[in-house]
């Protein structure tokens, strides 16, 4: 996959040297204060420090990462408000701590957290970073599907993203800002193209093989192998005991392996998520009319997520990117250039590039 963020991106446009640049005391920009991003997953929750530029028109390459620190989900309809809170605020100040800094020295924070999905749930969490940080500190709170746009266009919000980990969810943004999302509402309102949603199906495909209201499948080895079980019946207990999305999904592995040996339900399984996947993305696609009028234009689709990323002869990300250039052959797939925290900085500063400007014309 071709690299759209160096040669369209914001932040790499007309990209020169910052040669005379002031980098602070500290020659990497943090004399100035840093910016904090935050990549909030179902699964981890990742928060890097990075210097502020308050001078540069561009950004070093690579860019320095002065801190980061990874914790766990801090996705609130997952593991409840204080949890969520309490993650929330346990990364940012580890990432401060190891980059020498404090929570004095921060300029802004931009959070991508899962679990964002309606104006009220951007102002719970602002409401939680507005008691940790002073009353200037510009804060920035998005859906995570928008720093993994980002991390693939390096802060452009332009195209098409799609992320299917764990959970799934396709967001995209048009030139005008308009935005669009698809999927992302959790597996009991039917984001089976996730990782969770696969390895649910294929968890349901061993109970009705064992109980005969399904063919057998070589899935049900697989399985029980992979989980230390010797029997069918002990996966009930197995699944209920601990319920969590991201334990059923690392089973996602035992799938591909199945449908790799020609196992027709992991295949029929597999099949049915990269129609969901890609589903998503058409359906962001046509309500921002991304293609353009004749169906043809190019737009960037960012593809981050480890169902995206097995590398293994059934690949599924690739599977779904046939399937979208099928309808919209000018879809450029893209793998992130930096990871989505990266991106979740970059948004921030961006965003404060941009307010500076306005309010210099102002």
């Amino acid at each position: 996959m071709s690299n759209y963020g160096e040669s369209n991106g914001d932040l790499n446009a007309h990209e020169k040297q910052l040669e005379g640049h002031d980098l602070g005391e500290n020659g990497d920009g943090s004399g100035n204060g840093v910016i904090l991003g935050i990549d909030g997953g179902t699964t981890s929750t990742v928060c890097v420090c990075i210097p502020f530029f308050p001078s540069s028109k561009t950004l070093p390459k690579p860019l320095p990462i002065l801190g980061r620190a990874v914790s766990g989900c801090s996705n609130h309809n997952s593991v409840g408000e204080t949890a969520a809170r309490d993650t929330l605020e346990e990364v940012m100040a580890e990432a401060l701590s190891k980059s020498g800094s404090n929570w004095s020295t921060v300029h802004a924070v931009c959070l991508g957290v899962s679990g964002v999905n309606h104006p009220t749930d951007q102002e719970r969490i602002l409401y939680w970073l507005r008691e940790i940080f002073p009353s200037h500190v510009k804060l920035y709170v998005r859906n995570d599907a928008v720093a993994a746009l980002a991390s693939g266009t390096m802060g452009k919000l332009h195209g098409c993203v799609l992320i299917a980990g764990t959970g799934c969810i396709s967001y995209g943004f048009a030139e005008d800002g308009r935005e669009a999302r698809a999927s992302g509402a959790g597996p009991v309102l039917g984001d089976w193209g996730s990782g969770y949603g696969i390895a649910a199906k294929a968890l349901t495909a061993v109970i009705r093989a064992h109980d005969g209201r399904g063919p057998q499948t070589m899935l049900t080895d697989k399985i029980l192998k992979a989980i230390h079980l010797s029997s069918p019946e002990e996966l009930i207990g197995w699944t209920y005991a601990d319920p969590s999305w991201a334990r059923i999904a690392a089973l996602v592995p035992e799938v591909v392996s199945c449908a790799e040996a020609c196992d027709q339900v992991a295949t029929k399984i597999l099949v049915d998520a990269v129609q969901d996947l890609a589903l998503s993305v058409k359906a962001v696609v046509q309500r921002l009319s991304l293609c353009g009028e004749d169906g043809n234009g190019s737009f960037p689709v960012v593809m981050v997520g480890g169902v995206l990323e097995a590398n293994r002869t059934w690949d599924i990300g690739e599977e779904v990117v046939k399937c979208i250039q099928d309808q919209f052959p000018g879809a450029h797939p893209i793998r992130p250039q930096v990871e989505p925290a990266v991106g979740a900085a970059l948004l921030a500063w961006n965003f404060l590039m941009k307010e500076s400007t306005e309010n210099c014309h102002s």
